[in-house]
């Protein structure tokens, strides 16, 4: 994975985090998990941008959490909204940010269902279309 993230790839970067954050094959790291968490999520990928949000979250950083969490839906993670829902519930969430973080999913969920799953389905079934 080292050589991929040093070529930019995100999911690459969200792999080094897990490991440094695990301990699995490498010493544990704080700072390099956090290096390459934040790396990921610069890159798009929407589980390190959840990642960062529990880590703000588990900081007392409500509000950046918060952002992290509507990037990261915006981004099609499900986590997300699921956490934002429930901060909503729970007073943290506004129903503005909630309901633009819904509409931002939800349009990520579409854009991936039209064009990646017509050809994930044609690569899988080439006879079927």
């Amino acid at each position: 994975f080292t050589r991929a993230a040093e070529l930019g790839n995100a999911d690459a970067h969200y792999r080094l985090s897990l490991l440094y954050h695990n301990g699995k094959g490498i010493e544990k790291d704080g700072g390099k998990e956090m290096y390459h968490l934040k790396e990921a999520a610069i890159g798009g990928h929407p589980e390190a941008r959840y990642g960062l949000g529990i880590g703000e979250w588990n900081n007392g950083n409500t509000e950046r959490a918060v952002k992290h969490w509507i990037i990261a839906a915006a981004q099609g993670s499900d986590d997300s909204i699921q956490l934002l829902l429930e901060k909503f519930r729970s007073g943290f969430v506004s129903k503005e940010d909630l309901a633009a973080a819904l509409r931002a999913h939800q349009a990520a969920v579409d854009a991936t269902k039209s064009h990646q799953r017509k050809v994930a389905e044609i690569a899988t079934y080439p006879g079927k279309n």
